[in-house]
């Protein structure tokens, strides 16, 4: 049976709303959470973008939920640090905490003042990072060369156990490539053959663990809501692939939107009847081991209200 999760964007609610928002999630019926980790919005309509890891303390002892993110080590976060912050929580919270590695967005990594890498450099520093992380959360005493440098690192505070390093990857290529390192796989989109192509390339490149599936969702009360909430707060899915990790800030994701119905109904499940929507997430989330929803209307409480009562009950009989 495929899990069901909650999705906290910080890129579009204050963390305190968010904070509500994960803790009803819960109340609902949701099977665990996960959260964005920005330093800036994907748009300027968004509005937020509260730091994740402070958040994710928060989250977890108000819930009984596991809560993980997708984080980017390398640049604007060293690994080292990365894997004490991801030590500290599976130590408070065992079995609850998860970190999927990717190699990021200039959008968040260009604060640093470090030139943003090409793609190339940027797929050999996660892995750099990844395997240093794995190396200090099992207690070991790390020192490594670039493109990922360390002296003498080590995490004096361990969890009973290493809580896992799942990886972020929207392509296959990419999906094959991080299954030799990697306890498990998110992706992210609303085509079904898509997400489906990545998450096999995975599973036959030998990658183990769970595979799970970000999924954009607009449901509200009428068909033009939905598409008015889509495009005034998720725009920025409309933008042509090639240029979403190397775009820099909000302004420069709006200039290339073209957040026209077709484009943002094939980035995000758009509807406003239930059953309906629940069957169009059923057939894109279908082998996935786990799916979090993200709504990205700004009204959490009334889509919480609606899951509770029709969308949970709906999806639970379909997946």
């Amino acid at each position: 049976m495929t899990r069901i999760g909650f999705h906290a964007s910080h890129e579009q609610h204050a963390p305190s709303k968010l904070l509500r928002d994960v803790i009803r999630a819960e109340q609902v019926g949701f099977d665990e959470a996960m959260c964005s980790d920005h330093l800036a919005p994907w748009l300027t309509a968004q509005g937020e973008s509260g730091y994740a890891w402070s958040w994710l303390g928060a989250a977890l002892a108000r819930t009984d939920l596991p809560i993980g993110l997708v984080t980017a080590p390398g640049q604007r976060y060293h690994p080292a640090v990365l894997a004490q912050a991801l030590a500290t929580l599976e130590e408070m919270f065992p079995g609850r905490a998860w970190a999927a590695l990717g190699s990021g967005e200039a959008l968040n990594e260009h604060v640093t003042g470090d030139t943003w890498p090409p793609k190339d450099d940027r797929d050999a520093r996660l892995l750099a990072s990844a395997t240093a992380m794995r190396r200090l959360l099992e207690g070991e005493e790390v020192d490594s060369d670039p493109p990922v440098r360390m002296h003498r690192a080590r995490l004096w505070s361990l969890p009973s156990s290493p809580p896992p390093l799942l990886a972020a990857a929207i392509s296959p290529h990419t999906a094959a490539m991080v299954a030799p390192w990697a306890d498990g796989l998110i992706t992210v989109g609303a085509d079904a053959a898509s997400v489906r192509e990545s998450r096999d390339a995975y599973v036959d490149a030998g990658g183990r663990g769970r595979t799970l599936l970000q999924l954009h969702i607009s449901l509200e009360p009428t068909e033009e809501q939905a598409l008015d909430a889509a495009r005034t707060q998720w725009a920025q899915a409309t933008v042509p692939p090639e240029l979403m990790w190397d775009l820099d800030s909000p302004e420069a994701f709006e200039s290339h939107a073209d957040p026209t119905d077709e484009k943002l109904r094939a980035a995000v499940i758009v509807g406003s009847e239930t059953d309906e929507v629940a069957e169009r997430i059923a057939t894109v989330a279908s082998g996935f081991d786990a799916v979090f929803l993200h709504q990205v209307g700004l009204d959490q409480p009334a889509f919480l209200e609606r899951c509770e009562s029709e969308l949970l009950p709906a999806l639970r009989r379909l997946l």
